[in-house]
């Protein structure tokens, strides 16, 4: 089997309401997609992530031809060495992460089709039947939290995940409200993006586990220097989460080996391919830390390898980062199950187990090649 054409495709599928957090505020997903053609008719799917800017993303894609047309799919770490090494994306890591996860995801996808198998049994195997997702509330008033919280309880939710870092004296409130609406069982966890100095973030951290009980707070201050995040570790009863940081596998390296952290979040795309992802959860279990899947916003072919990947690692912990939930629509031709409720079985299919529809992936091409990108931020 060899690789005879790539092809991309950039599309933005909106939300059903803008997401914000101290970093982003953002109407919807624009990912490239990928497409994959070998000699014997297969077809492989991969999603690469838009970060800042979609259009040098979809570039980095472009460059990787050389490299991976008239190549074996099942050569995917010779191909990812000769892009990154030889193509020298090994200088602009990030951009070359974000667009190669979505290469490997594709070359992922057409071996799984020609074993007949769904990648999870090519990683190793599942470890357990199902994987545990979020529920990620929007900000809002102390009673439009209540009504989130009441609705995921409904639905089945454990998790529930609040952006906090815009006005502490507001967000306390919103905790407050989310504490109320859920019980005190289900578990709230936060995310700061690194918006607080180490002081305000042991203050707030002590205070709120106080009054509602947090599970974890993800990225409370800057992941550099890594004595930032060790100092709020040792100084405060909740466990910490490391997102930013994880830019590069030396990053997650550093990250595990300096204990800035409970847990990891982090995915395929921070690191630029399965292999990596997988490689770097089996580190941070053998230094007893766990690790949930991290989304920028994503479309279901992301979505479904970061499901064979969470199905396949001994340290998944639940609670895992989804936006299918408050996406408007996919490119899939099923709906996944976490755009429904928590909880996700074993995908059985050949390869990432999903059917995309190239007719969407038009239809958002297009929407794409008129308004462009979802921008990751406000625009004035």
């Amino acid at each position: 089997m060899k690789i005879v054409a790539l092809d991309t495709f950039v599309v933005s599928v909106p939300y059903t309401h803008y997401e914000v957090s101290s970093r982003v505020y953002r109407g919807g997903v624009t990912d490239v997609v990928v497409k994959l053609t070998a000699d014997n008719g297969l077809v492989g799917w991969g999603e690469s992530c838009s970060g800042a800017d979609v259009a040098s993303v979809e570039q980095a894609v472009l460059a990787a031809r050389p490299f991976v047309v008239g190549r074996d799919p099942w050569q995917s770490e010779a191909i990812a060495r000769d892009y990154f090494q030889t193509g020298l994306w090994d200088f602009r890591p990030m951009t070359g992460h974000f667009a190669f996860a979505g290469i490997d995801m594709a070359l992922w996808d057409l071996c799984g089709k020609a074993c007949g198998q769904p990648l999870y049994r090519l990683f190793g195997g599942a470890m357990r039947e199902e994987v545990n997702y979020f529920y990620y509330l929007s900000q809002g008033s102390p009673e439009e939290i209540e009504r989130q919280g009441v609705d995921g309880v409904q639905r089945g939710y454990t998790c529930f995940y609040l952006k906090v870092g815009l006005d502490s004296a507001a967000e306390g409130e919103m905790l407050a409200a989310l504490r109320r609406a859920i019980g005190p069982e289900r578990k709230i966890r936060i995310d700061a993006n690194m918006a607080w100095s180490v002081p305000q973030a042991v203050r707030l951290l002590t205070a709120w586990d106080a009054a509602y009980g947090i599970d974890f707070c993800e990225a409370p201050v800057r992941a550099e220097p890594l004595a930032n995040m060790q100092e709020v570790r040792q100084k405060v009863p909740v466990a910490l989460c490391v997102n930013e940081g994880l830019g590069r596998p030396v990053d997650a390296m550093q990250q595990i080996r300096g204990r800035t952290g409970d847990v990891l979040c982090f995915s395929s795309y921070w690191v630029g391919s399965l292999r990596r992802f997988l490689s770097l959860s089996y580190m941070a279990h053998l230094e007893g830390l766990g690790v949930v899947k991290h989304t920028h916003g994503e479309l279901g072919i992301a979505a479904a390898a970061g499901q064979h990947a969470m199905l396949s690692i001994p340290n998944a912990w639940d609670g895992v980062q989804q936006t299918a939930a408050m996406m408007a629509d996919d490119i899939l031709r099923e709906r996944l199950p976490i755009a429904d409720g928590p909880t996700w079985g074993r995908i059985e299919g050949p390869g990432l187990g999903i059917e995309v529809d190239e007719d969407k992936v038009a239809r958002y091409h297009e929407a794409y090649r008129r308004h462009g990108q979802f921008l990751p931020y406000r625009e004035q």
